[in-house]
């Protein structure tokens, strides 16, 4: 477990939120899943909701910004600095569809695409740090960025934010950790070969559970749909799953831990 108190060392993945149509459904579907208590925001916040974990805060979720906008988990990554950081993702090649701007006392945020196409976030903490629990079940355990341009996302999130990575042998396909003041923070690799040619590059999340094949079943109660069945891995027993309006995201557990 691992809980925290201050903003997060820059180039961390530090927050998590998820745009939805129904922001009532999204309350429901993640309570009864992970056990969350979330609770909506002020009117100036905009619908945006608090999800707390044993009273700390582990993920947001509000409204989309526009109808046509999927709903997904976006992953932030920390900054002392969001403009610094944002002529940085310029000169190494990303976009920014969202400039940097305020959010009350909260922080100061952009939303940035890069070189493979993947969206992330980029958070300057103010009130807010991020995630203030992780590496427990019903926090995230994991964040990893998916392309079909490894070595031009590797590249770039090094002249961004200064990663360093270390291969993973057996992968299946070409992984690597990065990390962040010589600590482990996230994962970088392709796509596996097999992906639909519609599967866009991604920052994925993923949630620790008691019980990897437990989680499943529930996701289905819920109205939510598998993407990849449970399976035992080197790191545990995983899955991918999407809640009932779409938005996908893995969950893992220690059990069934292979040695392959």
């Amino acid at each position: 477990m691992v809980t925290r108190d201050s903003a997060w060392p820059a180039g961390t993945p530090c927050w998590i939120d998820l745009g939805v149509d129904s922001v009532d459904r999204a309350i429901a579907f993640y309570e009864a899943l992970f056990g969350w208590r979330i609770e909506p925001g002020p009117p100036e916040a905009g619908g945006y909701a608090m999800c707390t974990k044993d009273g700390k805060n582990v993920a947001g979720l509000g409204p989309k910004q526009a109808p046509d906008q999927p709903s997904v988990w976006v992953t932030y990554l920390a900054t002392a600095d969001v403009d610094e950081t944002v002529s940085k993702i310029r000169a190494a090649g990303g976009q920014l569809p969202v400039e940097p701007m305020d959010v009350m006392d909260a922080g100061r945020l952009a939303v940035a695409t890069d070189t493979g196409g993947a969206v992330f976030g980029v958070w300057q903490a103010g009130r807010h740090i991020g995630m203030e629990l992780a590496n427990e079940p019903g926090a995230v355990v994991w964040n990893e960025n998916l392309s079909r341009d490894l070595d031009g996302n590797r590249a770039f999130y090094g002249a961004v934010f200064g990663y360093e990575y270390a291969d993973v042998p057996g992968a299946g396909f070409r992984y690597a950790t990065f990390s962040v003041d010589g600590n482990i923070a996230g994962g970088i690799g392709e796509l596996p070969a097999d992906a639909p040619p519609e599967m866009p590059a991604q920052w994925k999340t993923y949630f620790a559970v008691p019980a990897t094949d437990d989680a499943v079943a529930k996701v289905a109660e819920l109205g939510g749909s598998v993407i990849t069945p449970a399976m035992n891995t080197p790191y545990g027993r995983m899955a991918t799953v999407a809640d009932d309006q779409g938005a996908v995201f893995a969950i893992g557990s220690e059990e069934g831990i292979s040695e392959s």
